[in-house]
């Protein structure tokens, strides 16, 4: 009988082995709906969206449905992200329907829960977990999760402060399982990056928020294209939690993003009103991956793209590991 270990490392592998690339274009509040998640999985990525984007879990229940109807199993898997947080009233709900639906992939945020993971792996799902630190990486291991998304410097929305490569060193060496990695990736080469530093996945928001199927507002995208790096402020000024916004949009709001931020308050994601709601759309996050965002391409372009530039990246590094290794190379020559 298969222990635990390989029964997670198998479920794991058959999850790489039906990718095309090794992305998941991660859930965006707001912004991932069916049509960007059918876009993604078809082009061979794995295309997921929060639960909490539809107003009820009816709703959810019916987007799920939706999504089911439009692909096939040829197409990339399908995963959703739970909020855990205990101020999430959804939660129990929700989780009720990705059980029923035998969802592939759940991706849990804001807390890491034994149940919602035992409940996943009944059927045979897999458990991601986005962590900003250590401490919540060692946690969210220990509660059984599949997966760690390292969300570093620089991504889009509620992020961390640690280095990619700091982090990625940090917990490669003693956690087994599948290792995503976010924060300002946005190119092929960036995800071939991801992996040479000890990831299996690459975790993209902002390109693919930046693209002809999210449900992103037309200013919101000019946005995108036309901000850099610079642009990007990681304030907790929003929601009382550090999180990266595009700069202008919080002009446009009238927020100061050096105020003091007051109490947390996480009502935006786990109990939106119709207020709240529409506040949000005018209120944009983005990662520093915009440096590398010039368009707004349809998905099946932008994931040929990304194939073409991760394949330039690999076949680049081949030659650079091979002048180096080759006897009498460049870089033998050098050290003598």
């Amino acid at each position: 009988m298969a222990s635990k270990a390989e029964d997670r490392s198998a479920r794991a592998a058959a999850l790489l082995g039906r990718l095309r690339l090794p992305v998941v274009a991660a859930p965006m509040f707001l912004v991932s709906g069916p049509d960007l998640v059918v876009a993604c999985c078809r082009a061979g990525v794995l295309g997921t969206f929060p639960a909490l984007n539809q107003r009820t879990t009816e709703g959810f229940a019916a987007w799920l449905d939706e999504v089911e109807a439009r692909l096939t199993s040829r197409d990339a898997p399908v995963g959703v992200n739970l909020i855990v947080h205990t101020s999430n009233p959804r939660l129990h709900a929700d989780l009720e329907v990705v059980v029923a639906h035998q969802v592939p992939v759940v991706i849990t945020s804001l807390g890491a829960v034994r149940d919602v993971v035992a409940a996943v792996h009944s059927y045979g799902g897999l458990v991601l977990h986005d962590v900003t630190t250590l401490r919540h990486a060692r946690a969210a291991a220990e509660a059984g999760v599949d997966g760690l998304i390292l969300v570093s410097a620089g991504a889009g929305g509620h992020a961390g402060t640690l280095n990619p490569f700091a982090f990625v060193a940090s917990v490669r060496p003693w956690f087994t399982g599948l290792l995503l990695l976010a924060g300002g990736l946005s190119r092929g080469a960036d995800v071939f990056a991801a992996q040479a530093m000890g990831a299996d996945l690459a975790y993209l928001g902002t390109r693919f928020l930046a693209s002809a199927e999210a449900d992103a507002a037309p200013g919101y995208r000019e946005m995108l294209v036309d901000a850099q790096a610079a642009d990007i402020v990681y304030t907790p000024a929003v929601s009382s939690v550090p999180a990266n916004f595009l700069r202008a949009s919080l002009a446009a709001a009238g927020i100061d993003p050096d105020a003091d931020p007051g109490a947390v308050d996480l009502s935006h994601l786990t109990r939106p009103d119709t207020v709240t709601a529409t506040a949000w759309r005018d209120v944009w996050s983005a990662g520093q991956g915009v440096a590398a965002i010039h368009d707004i391409p349809f998905v099946a372009d932008l994931v040929d793209r990304l194939t073409v530039e991760y394949e330039a990246a690999r076949d680049r590094c081949a030659a650079l590991a091979a002048d180096v290794l080759a006897p009498g190379g460049t870089a033998a020559e050098e050290t003598l």
